[in-house]
């Protein structure tokens, strides 16, 4: 527990989700933001789309068995948009999405998958309706991400993904987890806050 996860490369099958705009609170809708841990968010996300008022599943991507098992997630623009919370991203993660591909994201909801260890990569308009008609004709099909050299690859085809430096760098250089980083260098810590005049004892 604690060690250092570099994130370079990711491949699985995919899930798409089509629509701009999707905000946040349709991804976990608010009253499951009163759970005092994170720990069944992969039950929520899209719940109120994806059940009827009865608790009956509803067509949805996310209920699609074709799509079970999917890693990444396909969405178009500006994906994440309204409040801050980090809970969207926490129930996409649970219900087992490891990287988010789309046209632009929310800046915020693209922080915060940042620091959970999901990168959220870019594509033109073009290659992200190519992507997203790919899976819906062939569900089984996998795909690569690699932060590394910046591509996709699916098929026989290669396509360009982008993502800010500072976020690429802090994934493949495993600098994203901030807790990782404090328990892999504790001597470190405890000597800095033996300094530190209000810590005093409590650093021993």
């Amino acid at each position: 527990m604690g060690d250092i996860v570099k994130i370079i490369k990711l491949s699985g099958t995919a899930l798409p989700m089509r629509g701009n705009d999707i905000d946040t609170d349709r991804i976990i809708p608010a009253r499951y933001l009163k759970e005092v841990t994170f720990a069944r968010m992969g039950d929520y996300p899209f719940f109120d789309e994806r059940f009827s008022a009865e608790g009956k599943k509803k067509d949805h991507p996310f209920n699609d068995p074709e799509y079970s098992g999917a890693a990444v997630l396909f969405v178009n623009k500006n994906f994440g948009c309204g409040s801050s919370r980090e809970h969207a991203p926490q129930a996409l993660n649970r219900f087992g999405i490891k990287v988010i591909v789309g046209e632009s994201f929310a800046a915020i909801f693209a922080g915060n998958c940042t620091m959970m260890g999901v990168p959220t990569v870019t594509v033109s308009e073009k290659d992200i309706q190519q992507l997203i008609k790919s899976v819906e004709e062939n569900p089984k099909l996998e795909y690569t991400i690699d932060l590394e050299s910046k591509t996709l690859t699916y098929g026989k085809n290669k396509i360009a993904i982008d993502l800010p430096e500072t976020s690429r760098t802090a994934l493949i250089t495993g600098s994203w987890d901030s807790t990782a980083l404090l328990r892999a260098n504790l001597a470190q810590v405890r000597q800095t806050a033996t300094k530190l005049p209000y810590i005093g004892n409590f650093a021993n």
